[in-house]
């Protein structure tokens, strides 16, 4: 399967219930290793120093009944029954909703938006559903239209919940792989189990982040066997100290024991719940992955495998704890005392398998949002490796990964223990859900077009749940809450100055673009040719020709016999599909050449490599002229709503196979010359031999014979080869420009700048073939 074609994936799993239960099955070992692997800590965190368990067992049925309502209430009914269902064409996820808000109302601050970015297929906007202009829904969404401050509000709130699933990547595997290995402490000495849980510990981590770049699909059948011999393990394991120790446990589902809990422990209760809260790490997961499987089978796979699991598995703790109220020692309050003494080696190695696996979903998952991040242009570039060919979702980000490894290693040698990393993960986990709750409010009004009032009962009832575990988490702000906080604020930094700058280069683009008419009537001035092959200037614009580019024929007074302006630009859709892919249209009179051509991706795309991309781009121009478009002439092309109305959508050469398709000679046999179907154009060049280029176009009475020896122009310029003509920017502020914009700009901007890949690597464009502009840029 190519990459790209996973955004028809929902459509074709729904198409029976062995396909359906198949994915129920394999996102069991991607969606669910985080949730499952709760109970190694949960009851550890929450008994940490709060509370204690009394002979009235009253804190432990308490814990029992939050655990459970939690549980019920958070990913179940939220999740299950309400979050998922707000999918951006089948992608989940803090993006997903802020991208659905984007197409709904115009708060995208992307600066090279078009109008003809809303005729996407992918882009989904409902307009005959949209609500009366008198509603509470038009006016929402005309203030926010209205004021550019709550547009950045929107953003920033988005990018807070990125930046919180990144904190939730260091230190998910950091308390899984801890947690699992604390099970030897049972089996040591209080002085000796340290010395081996933390070099283990670390053993495992740096060993997971060093396999990543082989990617998880040569290992990711083993996940879903894994997290469901966990399952069944923690069910058994539940079960059989629910009938050896408490039967009458299931009472404590009660919430009546949740009142009885807080009456009875007060602050110390409340102060609790940032343990507690833990039993629901990973939940976010099931709307984050949703664009792997489908909405039916991630629901089944959960109501009816982990839900059931995890409320068995917590019974049973809570069961063996109202029989055992003074512990040996301290740290022997967690997941393994409850298990039976016989089985604790095995339940080991399963729970430190399963600790992987979910430590491996959080790293996926953090590759994931970098890439949506970078692809918004809210984050430096970054090289981006696709480890499978069929799964588009698996990407391997070298730089993240060992920045991950660092931090992961540091949080774990530093706290060294399950109590302070679970107020860590805590707060992030807790922050996520509570971005998601206001975004998904937003969706309920804006989107799906419902009474205000259903949209603040989803907010109010919610986020008054997560906003009481939040409360708790932040209370534990000096015990390592304060971890995902400065992680955040470090990412939140980067974040907001790489997209400061990045608007204000494409500002002073802007301001500074030429008219074709300069570049026609500078060329006799300056005396410029015209030399052989294609040139392609990259550039932000949509429209008008950048100042690089005159920067660059007024120094060097020459370019190549067909030139294109191409912009590659990220729109908020998931994915593009192939037969919209490319907009290109005339730049000036026909006769000169120049084109423009758009190349649009949605922010969970693949981008092509360089060679395949060179043919893609080559067939669709020779596809655009083969149409008989004229493009524009004289003034008009400076023109930005009449260039976008002369730009012709064209999808890759496999979307026209009864267009033009391209061919070298290496490639194809002469019985293809002489087909019936096509003509073959070619043209033997008087210089040294060269791989030859042949278009192949389809019968067609109506080419004319300009758009005829146009098409005989690109395809010698094509076997004379392709240049990059690209800008090397230097961003510094004005004269006279603020203490805080100097900063940002002359010093947080150039340092990410520095530090960040070059424009031609995240382009994929080949360097032997790549020439640089330098220019300063003022802002």
């Amino acid at each position: 399967m190519d990459l790209e074609t996973g955004f028809y994936q929902n459509r074709v799993k729904k198409e029976s219930w062995r396909t359906v239960l198949t994915l129920a099955y394999q996102s069991l070992g991607v969606v669910y290793g985080d949730l499952s692997t709760s109970p190694l800590y949960v009851y550890t965190s929450t008994f940490a120093e709060d509370i204690e368990n009394t002979e009235t067992n009253e804190e432990v049925y308490g814990v029992l009944s939050f655990i459970f309502w939690t549980l019920t209430l958070i990913p179940l009914l939220k999740y299950v029954f309400i979050v998922l269902k707000a999918d951006d064409n089948g992608e989940g996820g803090t993006f997903a909703l802020y991208s659905l808000l984007c197409r709904h109302v115009k708060v995208n601050l992307l600066p090279n938006s078009q109008s003809a970015d809303e005729e996407l297929s992918t882009y989904k906007k409902d307009i005959n559903t949209s609500p009366l202009q008198t509603s509470f829904g038009a006016k929402l969404k005309s203030t926010l239209e209205g004021y550019r401050v709550l547009q950045k509000f929107l953003l920033v709130l988005s990018l807070l919940g990125a930046c919180m699933v990144i904190g939730d990547g260091i230190l998910t595997p950091a308390i899984s792989v801890f947690s699992a290995i604390s099970g030897a402490e049972l089996s040591l000495g209080k002085d000796h189990h340290l010395y081996i849980e933390v070099p283990v510990a670390c053993i495992v981590l740096i060993a997971l982040f060093a396999l990543q770049h082989y990617g998880t699909h040569r290992v990711g059948f083993l996940f879903a066997p894994v997290v469901v011999i966990w399952l069944l393990c923690i069910s058994a394991i539940g079960i059989y100290n629910i009938i050896h120790w408490n039967p009458t446990v299931y009472r404590a589902l009660s919430p009546f024991y949740v009142f009885k809990f807080l009456k009875k422990t007060r602050k110390g209760g409340w102060m609790s719940l940032g343990g507690i809260l833990l039993c629901i790490t990973g939940s976010e997961a099931m709307f984050a992955d949703l664009g792997h499987f489908s909405q039916l089978s991630i629901k089944m796979a959960f109501t009816f495998m982990v839900y059931p699991s995890l409320v068995l598995a917590y019974m049973g703790q809570a069961a063996y704890l109202s029989r055992h109220h003074v512990m040996e020692n301290d740290y022997q309050i967690g997941f393994y005392v409850s298990v039976p003494q016989k089985l604790r080696w095995p339940v080991l190695v399963i729970a430190v398998l399963a600790a992987i696996v979910a430590s491996q979903a959080a790293i996926t998952g953090t590759f994931s949002i970098i890439k949506q991040c970078s692809a918004l242009g809210c984050f430096p570039r970054v090289k981006i490796v696709h480890t499978s060919s069929k799964i588009h979702g698996q990407i391997y980000i070298p730089e993240i990964n060992w920045t991950l490894m660092i931090l992961c290693l540091a949080v774990t040698v530093g706290f060294r223990d399950t109590k302070r990393l679970g107020n860590a993960a805590g707060l992030a986990v807790i922050t996520v859900m509570l971005v998601s709750t206001c975004l998904m409010s937003l969706v309920i009004v804006l989107c799906w077009h419902q009474n205000v009032l259903l949209a603040i009962c989803f907010g109010i009832f919610f986020g008054t749940i997560e906003a009481l575990y939040f409360s708790a988490s932040l209370m534990k702000f000096f015990e390592g809450a304060w971890v995902p906080i400065a992680i955040s604020f470090i990412f939140m930094m980067v974040m907001c100055i790489w997209h400061y700058g990045s608007l204000k280069k494409y500002e002073f683009d802007v301001q500074n673009k030429v008219s074709i008419d300069w570049l026609l009537s500078a060329g006799p001035t300056l005396g410029i040719v015209r030399i052989r092959g294609i040139g392609l200037i990259y550039t932000e614009l949509v429209s008008g020709i950048p100042a690089i580019f005159s920067h660059f024929v007024t120094n060097f007074p020459a370019f190549h016999q067909v030139l294109v302006f191409i912009c590659v630009k990220s729109v908020p859709v998931p994915r593009v599909r192939h037969e919209e892919r490319f907009l290109v249209g005339h730049i000036g009179p026909r006769d000169q050449h120049i084109y423009r051509c758009i190349v649009r991706y949605g922010y969970r795309d693949a981008h092509k490599d360089d060679l395949q991309f060179e043919n893609d781009l080559v067939c669709s121009i020779a596809e655009f002229i083969r149409t008989g478009k004229t493009g524009l002439n004289g003034n008009a092309a400076d023109d930005l709503s009449k260039d976008l109305e002369d730009m012709t959508v064209l999808g890759t050469p496999s979307t026209h196979i009864s267009g033009v398709q391209l061919r070298e000679d290496n490639e194809v046999s002469s019985e293809s010359v002489g087909s019936s179907k096509h003509r073959e154009m070619h043209t033997t060049l008087m210089t040294k031999p060269k791989k030859r280029v042949r278009f192949f176009i389809p019968e067609t009475p109506k080419i004319e014979g300009g758009a005829r020896e146009e098409l005989r122009e690109l395809m010698e310029a094509r076997e004379s080869g392709i240049a990059y003509i690209l800008g090397h920017s230097y961003v510094r502020t004005k004269q006279g420009s603020s203490l805080f914009k100097k900063m940002v700009i002359n010093f947080g901007y150039d340092i990410l700048t520095k530090i960040s890949r070059p424009p031609a690597y995240a382009l994929t464009v080949p360097h032997a073939s790549t020439l640089e502009v330098g220019m300063v840029y003022h802002v």
